[in-house]
């Protein structure tokens, strides 16, 4: 099977370097809009799967899509922490679980504005049960029954009284800021503080959840078979990582969703360019297909040679709306997390798979755009070709 030469394609895109470059920048365009989707949605996912674990359980009020949701009450929450034997314990004995509170504060942006913040009531055991993934950059840790709390280090640059040595105020109760961590995931955008002094400062009397070290990995099912029917403390068990996962559907979808539309959208546009690009390099080109096909090349090698010139042109395309998002990576904002409706800190994760996806829809574009004329080269006889230039 003769096919045309590729250096054969790679020329003509040369010698049209104008309609070449105002192909790739159409479809480049579209690609920086998609790639720049999926590098949102890959941040927004890696923030949460960098925390989970699935030696962790999370205890929440059965039917309650996230902790903002649930509630248990003191009585069922002390049977949780002092009666399940699936729980590791420490090196003293004493189990490692911990019940805390989860709300949002509306809270002044250094920017301007106002937004709602996470907070988490902790109790000493939380920090034993997160260890070596949380870690005291600034300051020191707050004091069990004070009125100190700790920021995430997400926060320090964007909200204000953040800083170490700041008093932030929570409902009517002015707390210390005694210091800053670091953690995994989203626990970065939190302030934390004494779960009973927060309940008083927020005037509640529940807890959000129980966290607690699993003893080993068939302990979960263990506590999800016992718990499902326990009618003291009926609850919802998940691993960190099972929980997480479906904190991130909503969200990831829209992303996923805008970056969709929005390239269909100007991919149509892209797609008009291509189709104009490649009609006016068929215009140009007339007598050189009549000699391609005249020498001996067969329809389908002229269709295939323009399959792949318009293949090129996606891929050109796709290289350069890659490399416009690239210089992204890593760029935070502040964006609502539809879970619990407090701004998560999500940066842009311009990951292989992400890039992949875009370069591949621009390939795919270039494709569409060349199709229509591809078939029409390959429809030109000699006679025709010949005659026509």
């Amino acid at each position: 099977m003769a096919l045309v030469p590729f250096r054969y394609n790679l020329r003509s895109l040369l010698v049209r370097s104008g309609n070449t470059w105002l192909c790739i920048c159409s479809i480049a365009a579209t690609v920086a809009v998609l790639a720049a989707m999926l590098s949102l949605q890959q941040g927004f996912a890696t923030l949460f799967a960098d925390r989970g674990r699935d030696d962790l359980a999370v205890l929440m009020r059965p039917g309650a899509t996230s902790e903002g949701e649930s509630a248990f009450d003191r009585d069922r929450a002390q049977i949780v922490l002092k009666e399940t034997p699936e729980f590791a314990v420490d090196a003293a004995g004493k189990p490692l679980v911990a019940a805390e509170l989860y709300l949002a504060a509306l809270l002044q942006r250094l920017d301007g504005g106002e937004t709602n913040v996470p907070l988490r009531g902790v109790m000493p055991a939380t920090f034993a049960i997160h260890g070596d993934s949380f870690r005291i950059i600034d300051g020191k840790n707050l004091t069990p029954g004070t009125d100190e709390v700790l920021v995430g280090k997400a926060l320090t640059d964007r909200m204000q009284h953040c800083k170490v040595g700041d008093v932030l105020q929570i409902n009517t109760t002015p707390f210390r800021v005694v210091g800053v961590f670091e953690s995994k995931g989203a626990y970065q955008a939190e302030i934390w503080g004494d779960v009973d002094r927060m309940q008083e400062a927020l005037k509640t009397a529940h807890y959000s959840r129980v966290l607690g070290v699993l003893r080993s990995a068939a302990s979960l099912a263990a506590l999800k078979e016992r718990l499902e029917h326990d009618k003291r403390v009926p609850a919802a068990v998940f691993s960190e990582r099972e929980y997480l996962q479906k904190q991130t559907g909503a969200l990831s979808g829209f992303f996923i969703g805008l970056g969709v539309f929005l390239s269909v959208i100007m991919g149509i546009a892209a797609v008009f360019t291509g189709t104009n690009a490649m009609l006016s390099a068929l215009a140009a080109r007339t007598h050189e297909i009549g000699i391609l096909v005249a020498t001996g090349f067969r329809p389908y090698a002229v269709l295939l040679s323009f399959l792949l010139e318009a293949a090129l042109l996606g891929l050109f395309g796709g290289l350069v709306g890659v490399l416009m998002v690239l210089p992204l990576n890593g760029l935070q904002g502040g964006m609502l997390n539809f879970a619990t409706f407090t701004e998560a800190t999500i940066a842009f994760r311009t990951t292989p798979m992400a890039m992949g996806l875009a370069v591949g829809f621009a390939v795919l574009l270039g494709l569409v755009g060349g199709a229509f004329p591809a078939w029409r080269a390959a429809r030109l006889s000699p006679t025709q070709a010949l005659r026509r230039s």
